[in-house]
């Protein structure tokens, strides 16, 4: 009897998670008894992955927060390096989390297990030197966006572009009326979303400045109504201690909610932390204004790394400004005030710019809409059979 084919995968993060599952499932397509063994959260644990540790242990983010958990790491790849060796998977897939699964994937190689990476790491924006790296770690590389590809190729790297899941996910349809109706707002409301992050860091920095600037916008629109995702108990109370510090806890004007994807389909606009959640906001077409504050360590070293022009994905993706970026020091109450100002202003007046916009947000997500887990695991399949 043939023994089921064994996967090694490492995810740290729950947009890794959910990479992951889709993947898992799309593999079992070509390979129906697969088996999967490594690091996950509950949607692979869900599809019977093995994780042999709680994925939370792997999510850590910036250039120097890491650092206190720099023991911990380092034993956990080590373990997993260990596990994988006594027992060889047919290939190991690390999803994202390049600072961890990179390190891992290069031991791994070096031991004749084939490595896959999955989301490209950002060699485009900063630490070009890492492509050196990755090309001793890998066997191949899948990206999410197109442009991501042209750097493997220079280096003679295994690249295929496969699109993101959610581009795929996320239809053209608009269904603001239908999640306003879920939560409980009227179809004539003026809406704003805030998303100020997951993590706690995100919330104690962004969620202070966010709030301050809704208070402000209130004086000026009294009728706006505000929706606050919460990923979870601790973000929820922490969001509810701002609130009230900002001596609006129990106000009808500001709400929260559990689920974001609706909050951001529900709203006119979205004002949010960078990261992935600014791609699902422009694949819903929502305008948006788009915010980060790093820890300031962290800040004074990406600076002086990054080399792209922009953050925001819809920016990248399309290669010019299409929504606001407010980063770092220009994240004040009073310039997010003025932004969430000249949006609303616009709204009044009819602005054709808007249109424009939505049309741009329209034409990247028919761009991105590539069956990006069939064709992942289509690439692996194809590693697997000519390596």
């Amino acid at each position: 009897m043939t023994k089921p084919l064994r996967f090694g995968i490492v995810a740290g993060e729950k947009s890794g998670d959910l990479l992951g599952a889709d993947l898992i499932k799309a593999l079992r397509l070509h390979y129906p008894a697969a088996e999967f063994f490594g690091v996950g959260g509950p949607a692979m644990l869900a599809l019977g992955c093995e994780s042999l540790v709680p994925m939370e242990r792997l999510s850590v983010m910036g250039f120097v927060e890491p650092l206190g958990r720099l023991p911990e790491l380092l034993r956990l790849k080590r373990n997993l390096q260990d596990a994988y060796i006594q027992t060889p998977p047919a290939a190991f897939i690390g999803i994202d989390s390049p600072d961890f699964n990179l390190r891992l994937e290069t031991r791994l190689r070096e031991h004749h297990i084939k490595t896959v990476h999955y989301v490209s790491p950002s060699v485009w924006a900063y630490r070009a030197k890492r492509i050196v790296k990755i090309k001793q770690a890998v066997d191949l590389m899948l990206t999410l966006f197109p442009f991501e590809t042209g750097i493997y190729h220079q280096h003679e790297i295994a690249v295929v572009c496969v699109g993101h899941p959610l581009a795929d996910q996320i239809g053209f349809e608009d269904t603001r009326a239908a999640d306003r109706a879920k939560l409980g707002l009227a179809g004539t409301d003026n809406v704003i979303a805030l998303l100020p992050g997951s993590r706690g860091s995100e919330i104690k920095r962004l969620g202070p400045i966010f709030l301050a600037a809704a208070v402000e916008a209130l004086q000026r629109f009294p009728e706006l109504k505000y929706i606050i995702p919460v990923a979870g108990a601790e973000a929820r109370i922490q969001i509810n201690n701002l609130l009230h510090s900002s001596g609006i806890l129990g106000s009808d004007q500001f709400q929260l909610v559990d689920d974001s994807h609706a909050a951001m389909s529900a709203a006119n606009l979205v004002v949010m932390a960078s990261g992935t959640a600014t791609l699902e906001a422009m694949l819903l077409r929502r305008p948006m204004i788009v915010c980060y504050k790093l820890a300031a360590i962290s800040y004074a070293i990406a600076s002086r790394l990054v080399k792209i022009p922009y953050v925001a994905l819809p920016n990248l993706l399309a290669g010019k400004q299409l929504v606001p970026e407010l980063m770092q020091y220009d994240l004040t109450v009073e310039a997010l005030g003025n932004e969430i100002n000249s949006f609303l202003k616009a709204i009044e007046t009819g602005d054709e710019n808007q249109q424009q916009l939505l049309q741009e947000f329209d034409e990247i997500h028919r761009g991105l809409r590539m069956d990006a887990s069939a064709s992942a695991a289509s690439a692996i399949k194809e590693l697997l059979e000519t390596h």
